[in-house]
């Protein structure tokens, strides 16, 4: 006899509540204060989770058979990154640069130097 396939859904669920914990014992084994508001999210997106298979209601937030929706999943990474002392996870949510646009600023300049050559 054959063992059945394992069930996606099941395993997305595990591995996010392996996540959630690992990122609160990695919190508290460095001495890393949480904020109430991170404590706060670990503990309901675990019990949304155990209870529902899934922290996310809204299925245009988050793949098909995963537990945490995009959102969760980020702020997940970036409280596990807190409590490894690391300044910041990567992947995580960083403030745009202004002025950038399409790089156009240097290349006038440059097209301005060689029309002046000519």
């Amino acid at each position: 006899m054959r063992a059945k396939p394992p069930n996606p859904k099941e395993q997305a669920k595990r591995a996010a509540l392996n996540a959630l914990k690992r990122a609160r014992r990695a919190a508290e084994k460095s001495g890393v204060a949480l904020s109430e508001w991170e404590g706060e999210f670990l503990t309901s997106v675990a019990e949304r989770v155990e209870t529902y298979g899934r922290a996310f209601a809204d299925p245009e937030k988050g793949a098909r058979g995963q537990a945490l929706s995009g959102n969760q999943a980020i702020k997940l990474k970036e409280i596990a990154a807190k409590a490894k002392g690391e300044k910041a996870a990567k992947g995580a949510r960083t403030p745009m640069r202004r002025g950038g646009g399409f790089g156009r600023g240097p290349a006038r300049q440059a097209a301005a130097v060689h029309e002046d050559e000519e």
